[in-house]
């Protein structure tokens, strides 16, 4: 019998962040026995565990040699031939040297990355010392997949120095576009000179590269060899990562949709670490005191010495300002309203997410009331299942809305990227009576279904259920089941994303416990999931039975664009009936893409798709002045025949359930988000047809007697 591991869930890939700060670009972090025992702990765990067996050998080898390359240099701005020369020395002995735990390949490339960066910075900086000749023709070509590398230093200057002057002649571009527009409004308004523009042009340039480096300088050693190990977990499929204890937090927090502190959203400008954004009833938001763009300095635990944190890279501040429940830190902040500088004493608490959290909204059309329900992702803390999840949420606003007589239901998966498979589970429950939801397979194993054991439907009205191409994993099984009983129409892109595979995350510590400190976790793709109908989401997603024209209709894009994507296939079906919910299901579906077929915004939104897809596709840019200026003028010639596309107004007001108003009394901020949420749903073309197609289905009075007993 195999090991199974706790809970599965899905979830879209993270990957790390560089948002952090300093001026040198650091190696002191690098633990030698470390990084040997976190490659020797995942090599075990992925061949003993993971989906797919895989062989260390030549081809793996090749993989890591070139993920491991171009993730550190994805531009070619670092790397020659002559470096790759000497790093083929172990292009087909990388899958040799991690069955010995050995990492001489990483060693050899990271440090000569760190010198690369070093004279990166100088470089830059001395060819935006003076204007570049923009009467000369030549072109950049900006698809790195396809470009070379620079075959010596001088030619990777010159490709520095053609990568530099076209953001400098795209910021000419923006600046000269700013004046004309100003121009237009004041007669008396005077232009600058084309040569004032290019010298502040580089000077922006300039600053950019200074910020970018800074952020790069505050990386350490373990952020890069993230970068290596994930080149190799990618080997086995895209969706398996490993997670630095940073990034493995991060996760969490997002997972859980809740994280304990001051709720405060930080940003890292320059050397200060600026607030963002309060989080809607956190407590930062409740003490009153701390303000968005508000400078933090120091930071003290209590009535602890206040550590200055000017300087300090921003993952570790927070970890300074973050903390448990009922614990109290001091801030020292300059203020932006009058630079004063002020302490600010804040009980940190939990902070719940909002924008993480179900949210819904009632609109009534042709005298009849609807629910939207707006779900962001599949939620759940896997550290205590008796808080909020998605499901309990999404059951409970279910309920509000019954109380005020909607008489059809959209839920909205748009741009949900995936979650927990156990909350997929169980939101499907609440549409059917019960029944198999999903199918999920083991290696090596027969596929067991997933069944809603509970007989209760929480929802036995018309639904609809809103996806896109960004709507993954857990989204995935959720649509799919509805399509399968007939439950449901799914209204949306043409297909989700086709991310059909299950990953765990598994806490390294776990299986080298006498290493002190924490190594990190790695997320690995243990199942693959099936529809009840026995074919695979992996790969193909779910097809909508209203397929609308999208901006990234046309685009490469989903899990099949994705190298070393798993492929799809099908096991055999599930037993179920079909809910036989609707009485005119496939006239609702015609009449739709007949108003579809024939509307002309949505026509017009499948041009620009075309039109999107071709300028994908162009990726040669002259750095001549003026041909890049016809060239743009030309392309912005073109681009406004679509200024208006997703122009719209639906007419409906939207508004928030009787519950939130009391809320609002407490809470403005979220009044206002709701606001803005409201007026966008009016403004959505999308949300208009889903609700055109709720408004026209009937349910079977067979079902309907089903629901009531």
């Amino acid at each position: 019998m195999k090991t199974k591991f706790i809970i599965p869930f899905l979830a879209i890939t993270l990957l790390f962040s560089n948002s952090v700060s300093s001026n040198t670009f650091s190696n002191n972090d690098n633990d030698p026995d470390k990084d040997r025992i976190i490659v020797y702990v995942l090599k075990n765990i992925l061949s003993r565990y993971h989906y797919v067996q895989k062989d260390l050998n030549d081809d793996f080898s090749e993989h890591v040699y070139n993920t491991f390359i171009d993730g550190l240099d994805p531009s070619k701005r670092y790397f020659t031939q002559e470096d790759l020369k000497e790093f083929s020395q172990y292009k087909y002995q990388i899958d040799n040297q991690l069955k010995e735990s050995n990492i001489d390949f990483y060693k050899l490339v990271y440090n000569r990355f760190l010198e690369k960066l070093t004279i990166a910075k100088k470089n830059y900086r001395t060819l935006l010392e003076q204007p570049f000749n923009f009467k000369k023709d030549e072109v950049i070509d900006i698809d790195y997949e396809k470009v070379p590398f620079a075959k010596n230093e001088t030619e990777l200057i010159d490709h520095w120095r053609k990568q530099l002057k076209l953001s400098v002649l795209s910021n000419i571009e923006d600046a000269e576009a700013q004046q004309n527009e100003k121009a237009k409004k004041d007669k008396t308004f005077k232009k600058k000179t084309f040569k004032e523009l290019e010298s502040e042009a580089r000077k922006k340039v300039l600053k950019n590269m200074d910020d970018l480096y800074m952020r790069i300088g505050e990386l350490e050693n373990s952020d890069w060899y993230s970068t290596f190990l994930n080149s190799i977990v990618s080997g086995f499929d895209p969706h398996t990562t490993y997670m630095s204890p940073r990034i493995k937090t991060r996760f969490d927090q997002e997972m859980s949709g809740k994280l304990e502190g001051i709720g405060a959203r930080l940003q890292k400008k320059g050397i200060y670490t600026h607030i963002v954004e309060l989080i809607s009833g956190g407590p930062a938001w409740k003490q009153g005191e701390l303000e968005a763009d508000d400078i933090i300095l120091k930071v003290a635990q209590g009535d602890g010495e206040p550590l200055d944190i000017v300087g300090m890279r921003l993952d570790d501040a927070i970890k300074f300002i973050k903390g448990k429940k009922g614990t109290e830190v001091r801030l020292t902040v300059k203020k932006k309203i009058d630079g004063s500088i002020k302490v600010i004493p804040i009980i940190r608490d939990v902070v719940e997410l909002e924008e993480t959290f179900v949210k819904s909204s009632i609109v009534e059309k042709d005298g009849k009331k609807y629910g939207i329900i707006n779900l962001p992702r599949f939620y759940i803390d896997f550290n205590d299942l008796s808080r909020r999840d998605a499901a309990k949420d999404m059951e409970r606003e279910i309920e509000r809305l019954k109380s005020e007589n909607v008489k059809g239901l959209i839920v909205d998966l748009r741009d949900n990227g995936g979650g927990s498979l156990k909350t997929a589970i169980e939101i499907g429950g609440l549409f059917i009576k019960k029944g198999p939801i999903v199918q999920v397979k083991y290696r090596g194993e027969e596929p067991l279904v997933k069944n809603d054991t509970d007989p209760k439907i929480q929802w036995g009205g018309p639904l609809v259920v809103m996806v896109n191409e960004f709507s993954a994993s857990a989204s995935e099984i959720f649509a799919a089941a509805m399509q399968d009983y007939k439950r449901g129409i799914i209204i949306g892109g043409k297909q989700t994303y086709g991310k059909g595979t299950v990953q765990n995350v598994l806490p390294i510590n776990r299986f080298y416990e006498q290493y002190p400190d924490d190594l990190g976790a790695l997320k690995m793709t243990i199942q693959k999931f099936y529809r009840i109908n026995g074919g695979s989401t992996q790969i193909e997603g779910v097809y909508s039975d209203i397929s609308l024209p999208s901006r990234y209709s046309y685009m490469d894009f989903g899990e099949r664009d994705l190298d070393g994507a798993l492929p799809w296939d099908k096991v055999q079906q599930a037993k179920y009936t079909t809910t036989n919910s609707y009485r005119n299901f496939t006239d609702v579906v015609y009449n739709s893409k007949q108003r579809v077929t024939s509307d002309e915004k949505f026509n017009k939104i499948n041009d620009y798709a075309k039109w999107l897809k071709k300028n994908q596709d162009e990726r040669v840019y002259s750095l001549n002045y003026e041909t890049f200026k016809k060239e743009s003028e030309a392309k912005n010639k073109e681009a406004e025949k679509f200024k208006d596309i997703f122009k719209f107004d639906s007419h409906l007001t939207f508004n928030s359930p009787k519950y939130e108003l009391d809320l609002f009394k407490k809470d403005t901020v979220l009044k206002d988000k709701r606001t803005v949420w409201h007026k966008n749903l009016q403004k959505d073309i999308y949300m208009n047809e889903a609700l055109n197609v709720l408004s026209e289905l009937k349910m079977n009075e067979n079902y309907n007697a089903i629901v009531k007993h």
